[in-house]
């Protein structure tokens, strides 16, 4: 088992990287000096319950709430939390909405599986990824996050129950402004619906993992309607599963030109599990600033 020091200098080091903190500005905030700090995250290096409670308050937290995050998490898996530094502040987002609420609807729905697959490996000793392929339930993952979003953002349900998902009502000068979200585990994929509608569309990409399921790829973008002169969409009709003799429902997807535009307003992306370098794009017009291919 690791000593007391190693697990609160881990603590402290996830807990600094969470604020997006250097190692220098911590330090400077706790009055000691960074080499002194490092040693301390690596377990290397001694110190008094003083110097514990000047980083604890330098980072705007109980001394006691790090020392339980330490010793809670070496006992057994945490929920995973999104990583700032994979957001790309540059992309356009639906009025009224942020990377700050995007972050915590985020989490929250990470959080909630993680919830979900402990009790799994509880009752029935096998974690979700396991039991459920993904692609079976990605329409429960767009329903949490749809959940999350109407809990940390200004965007709620739409409780007519009919296209979009998400609303929100204060948007546009009152009008209210309408965000369609899609869940799937293949990163990159274009957007996939039962209408084709033109508006804002969400896609979220996600794995699953030992603990529930990460984020890896969130793409945002203004979709034209199947029925637009430019399309974004293209009928696909009803297709019959060849495994099961299962028929699905009257599908529209994304054209080459509707998922490049997804791509291009990537928000959030992990480039450890996200090769987007040989995706093929479509456009009219020069590629934005924003875009994931602009650089």
């Amino acid at each position: 088992m690791k000593k007391a020091q190693e697990l609160i200098g881990a603590c402290l080091r996830s807990l600094r990287e969470e604020q997006s903190l250097t190692l220098d500005a911590l330090a400077n905030r706790a009055g000691i000096t960074y080499q002194y700090l490092s040693s301390i995250e690596h377990g290397k290096e001694n110190f008094s319950i003083q110097v514990l409670e000047k980083l604890a308050d330098a980072l705007g937290l109980p001394l006691r709430a790090i020392v339980e995050k330490a010793f809670g998490e070496s006992e057994e898996p945490q929920a995973p939390h999104v990583i700032q530094a994979y957001f790309r502040p540059c992309v356009p987002l639906p009025e009224g909405l942020d990377l700050a609420h995007l972050e915590a609807a985020m989490n929250q729905t990470q959080s909630i599986f993680y919830l979900i697959n402990k009790n799994m490996l509880a009752e029935v000793g096998r974690p979700l990824r396991e039991l459920i392929q993904g692609n079976n339930f990605s329409g429960l993952v767009s329903n949490i996050f749809s959940d999350a979003m109407d809990a940390n953002s200004p965007y709620r349900h739409n409780h007519e129950q009919r296209y979009p998902d998400l609303i929100n009502r204060a948007a546009s000068k009152g009008a209210g402004l309408g965000l369609e979200v899609k869940a799937t585990i293949n990163v990159g994929k274009g957007a996939e619906s039962h209408n084709g509608h033109s508006g804002w569309h969400t896609i979220i990409c996600y794995e699953i993992t030992d603990v529930g399921i990460e984020f890896v790829h969130v793409m945002f973008a203004v979709l034209n309607s199947h029925s637009d002169i430019e399309p974004d969409w293209q009928y696909v009709g009803s297709r019959v599963n060849a495994e099961t003799g299962s028929r699905r429902t009257e599908t529209y997807t994304t054209v080459l030109k509707g998922t490049t535009k997804l791509r291009d307003g990537s928000v959030y992306l992990n480039p450890n599990k996200v090769n987007y370098k040989r995706w093929r794009q479509e456009r009219t017009g020069a590629t934005p600033s924003w875009s994931i291919f602009s650089a």
